[in-house]
């Protein structure tokens, strides 16, 4: 962590002019916190482009005649040795040193400048990644309550008919990856060899298509006919069914898409399978 002193004084390290105990005072600091060096550097690499931010100055008129004018009265003389007197430029230090703090200034806001729109952008991107999650989180939570009513529609439905200890419920998955928000439920009484199927937000068919569901048993080499269904155009569908023939261990239900009116052998894509 660097404070606000350090930040100071590391701007006046980056153009040299840090004197006496501050400097040998921020040298200590350098080797015993790590993140001072790198700032130093940084101002450093920065501190070229300020003096490009300067405006360019035209010398007055009445220097350069001036300089001018004096030019022959030195020629003049060649004979007489001039003396040479020594010219003391007197050196402002208050004007330097609001220079100094000018730059440095502006040095230390590009520098955290920088810093401060890499950290938005960085906490830009996490928000965006948290909110995508949190809609994914829901969706899933809306589809497992959509499952759980439908199951429990279906067991209530059964069980008024006093069978419902002999009921499997077997959640259907989508298979072609095209509507991951589809659900489709069956509970199945083997007793009785019947069962109801309910969908949600399975897609809407083509006119001369239908739904057709499938009841795979191992004791058949092709899955069991269990009728065909379409759903409206919210993608619903609540069907009894009984398969065409009897089966007796029942281990997978699959919906596939096929022809109008239904096929007696599979032909089109399984769009949905599930197993107790």
């Amino acid at each position: 962590m660097i404070d606000e002193r350090h930040e100071e004084l590391a701007s006046l390290h980056a153009f040299d002019l840090l004197e006496g105990a501050e400097l040998a005072a921020f040298e200590s600091a350098l080797s015993t916190n790590p993140e001072l060096p790198k700032l130093v550097e940084d101002l450093r690499n920065t501190a070229p482009a300020i003096g490009l931010t300067a405006p360019l100055v035209t010398p007055r008129p009445e220097l350069r005649a001036r300089i001018l004018a004096s030019l022959p009265a030195r020629a003049a003389s060649p004979a007489t040795p001039a003396k040479a007197e020594a010219t003391i430029i007197p050196f402002r230090l208050a004007l330097w040193t609001g220079w100094a703090a000018a730059a440095c200034f502006a040095l230390v806001s590009a520098y955290f400048g920088s810093r401060y729109f890499a950290a938005t952008s960085e906490t830009l991107a996490l928000r965006q990644d948290i909110e995508l999650t949190r809609i994914e989180a829901q969706s899933s939570r809306q589809q497992i309550e959509a499952e759980r009513i439908l199951a429990t529609r279906q067991i209530a439905d059964l069980e008024k008919a006093g069978d419902i200890a002999n009921l499997k419920i077997a959640r259907l998955a989508d298979l072609l990856g095209n509507s991951p928000q589809a659900v489709a439920v069956a509970v199945w009484n083997p007793l009785k060899q019947e069962g109801v199927l309910t969908v949600e937000k399975l897609p809407v068919l083509q006119n001369d298509q239908d739904y057709q569901l499938w009841v795979v048993d191992p004791a058949y080499t092709n899955p069991v006919n269990g009728g065909v269904f379409t759903v409206d155009a919210k993608g619903l569908a609540r069907v009894q069914f009984r398969p065409d023939q009897s089966v007796s261990a029942v281990t997978t239900f699959a919906i596939s898409r096929e022809r109008k009116g239904g096929v007696p052998k599979a032909e089109g894509p399984i769009v949905a399978a599930g197993t107790f």
